[in-house]
């Protein structure tokens, strides 16, 4: 049983006290005796034993009434909840290589950062109770966003990343730098980096696997996505008019390196060289990365406070009941 206002059940030794120092007070008789030597001998009757029955009963009223007052209720159902707590940064690389279309969404053709976020928007989804970061790079690294619960606001900073608005390179050890910043203040029992490029460092002052190992004395873990087709692929380009043509070129991808970030700081590297294997990374990375915490808490709760006064009224009833006739006193 538990109570809604506990505070009220201290006033029941103080109303017991008030009662029990009211009967001791002593009453003038309201018939005198010149003496009782005469009865002393007599044996005690069964009234005289009880006679303070309707006293205790009063008492035992005034005590359920608060008991009513404090509202007294059980508990149907104790809830254990199970949430995932977890500080992910996203890490994506927004260079200039990242325009190549080798990516499809149905039968259409989407750059692949356009397919990126579209991916990870899907991802953002399907966290509960993690906060979430967003870190963009190319020849330099920004946050995008902070370590955050709002989804909302986060997907709504995810979608305005584009190409060109970073000066052209891929700093990977920036990115990492940059994504580490913003766990160092973490107190998550989890925290990883989800970081995703197409291609290899050539930007920035900080070497990448230096950042692993950083990453590592945090107990920070990596998960790198390589992302794009082997070999020749699409890149689309402006004619002598205009319009928009396709070019094969070769981007080279550093798998190397980021397999290493991977392995320095105990995380995994993952190869997307279409839409469906990109999509498959985020659920493996989803599924990987589950902390389980026990939150304990109680609901559907009955409340008693009517039985408890349904019986406070019912030895009232009885107290009056046997005041009035077996333990009549002549006032």
């Amino acid at each position: 049983m538990v109570f809604k206002d506990f505070g009220v059940l201290f006033l029941i030794p103080v109303t017991l006290g008030i009662l029990y120092f009211l009967r001791k007070r002593r009453k003038e008789a309201a018939v005198r005796f010149s003496s009782v030597s005469l009865v002393d001998s007599l044996p005690v009757s069964w009234k005289v034993k009880f006679r303070h029955v309707p006293n205790v009963l009063r008492g035992i009223v005034l005590v359920l009434f608060l008991i009513a007052l404090a509202g007294p209720r059980s508990v149907l159902k104790e809830a254990v909840h199970k949430t995932e707590g977890i500080d992910i940064i996203l890490a994506i690389d927004s260079s200039g290589s990242m325009a190549a279309e080798d990516f499809t969404i149905g039968s259409k053709r989407v750059n692949r950062l356009e397919i990126v976020k579209n991916v990870v928007e899907d991802f953002i989804a399907q966290r509960q109770h993690d906060k979430i970061g967003l870190v963009t790079f190319a020849a330099l690294a920004y946050t995008v966003c902070p370590l955050t619960t709002d989804y909302a606001w986060l997907t709504a900073n995810l979608r305005p990343i584009s190409l060109g608005i970073i000066k052209d390179g891929t700093a990977v050890g920036s990115a990492v730098a940059s994504s580490l910043a913003r766990l160092k203040k973490s107190e998550a029992k989890s925290k990883i980096i989800i970081l995703l490029t197409d291609g290899m460092n050539n930007a920035g002052e900080i070497d990448p696997l230096a950042a692993a190992r950083v990453a590592q004395a945090l107990g920070v873990k990596i998960y790198t996505i390589g992302a794009g087709t082997k070999g020749l692929v699409p890149f689309p380009v402006q004619d002598f008019y205009g319009r928009k043509v396709y070019q094969r070129v070769q981007i080279d991808l550093d798998e190397e390196t980021l397999q290493k970030i991977a392995a320095v700081t105990a995380g995994k590297y993952f190869r997307a060289t279409d839409t469906e294997s990109l999509r498959q990374i985020y659920r493996e990375i989803d599924a990987l990365e589950k902390t389980e915490i026990e939150e304990h808490g109680y609901f559907e709760y009955e409340e008693l406070f009517d039985r408890v006064l349904l019986a406070a009224l019912g030895i009232l009833l009885a107290q009056i009941l046997l005041s009035q006739t077996l333990f009549f006193q002549v006032p």
